[in-house]
Order: structure tokens, then sequence, then C-alpha cells
């Protein structure tokens, strides 16, 4: 039987003992046996000008993941969400991100495509990060 897997993307820039806490409480709350960093190489909302270089970002995380049976990294060049999570069984992001998938901006100002983009979502994994308000049963 495969294992389930959780999707976690963003900058990490720098990867943080949060990021890994996080991606270790989705682990178990979720029953996962794999969880994947995931960072794009041209993420919405993000200047490149701003971020450290993407090989360092993902050199730092693999090595992390030398220590860490549970978790991978991998590089995408998807930049929505719900594109970054296709295949995977949860989709691990912070409450600020969840607010950010909501927003038609990211979808060409069009509700009905963000409702479509929201409906292909698989189960949610969501870490509080205050002030964002979040339904409780998401929270991790």
């Amino acid at each position: 039987m495969a294992q389930r897997r959780g999707v976690f993307p963003g900058s990490f820039d720098p990867p943080t003992i949060a990021h890994l806490a996080i991606g270790e409480a989705a682990l178990r709350s979720h029953d996962l046996g794999v969880v994947v960093f995931s960072l794009s190489t041209d993420p919405l909302g993000k200047s490149g000008d701003c971020q450290s270089p993407l090989d360092d970002r993902v050199a730092v995380l693999e090595l992390e993941a030398s220590h860490r049976s549970w978790l991978e990294v991998q590089v995408t060049e998807a930049r929505l969400l719900v594109d970054i999570a296709d295949g995977f069984e949860v989709l691990v992001l912070g409450a600020d991100k969840w607010h950010q998938i909501h927003d038609p901006a990211f979808y060409g100002d069009d509700d009905a495509e963000r409702d479509a983009a929201l409906a292909r979502l698989p189960t949610l994994a969501v870490a509080p990060r205050p002030p964002h308000v979040v339904p409780p049963e998401l929270l991790i």
C-alpha cells in the first residue's frame, strides 16, 4: 500500500525550525508517510530579487531531509498552491496562505476560477499564524 503524502509549499527563505515542526505536526495529525517541502521556481507574490538563490535554499532543505526519513524536497514550476498540491493527499500551509488561496486576485479576479481551484484542493493541514483566523477543523 502506498504511503500517504503531504506537500508543504513555501519559499523557505530561510528554512526554519518552525517549518520542520509544521511538517512533523502535519505528518502526525494526518497519518502521512512523507511530507514534501516544495519550492516554486517562480512563486506567486514573491520577487526573485528579494530571495536567497533557489539552489541554496534547496541545499539546506536537502541536508535537513538527509536526517529525516519523512522529509523530501522538490522544485516545481507550478505557481498556484492548487497546482502544487495536485496528486498529494494533504496540502500543508500556514494560515496566511489559507487566506491567500481564497483571494480572487490570484485567479485573475475571477470568483468562478477561484472556486474551481478550491474544489480541487486535497485535505488541508493549516498551521496557525495570528492574526489570521482559520476554521478549527483545518488546524494542525
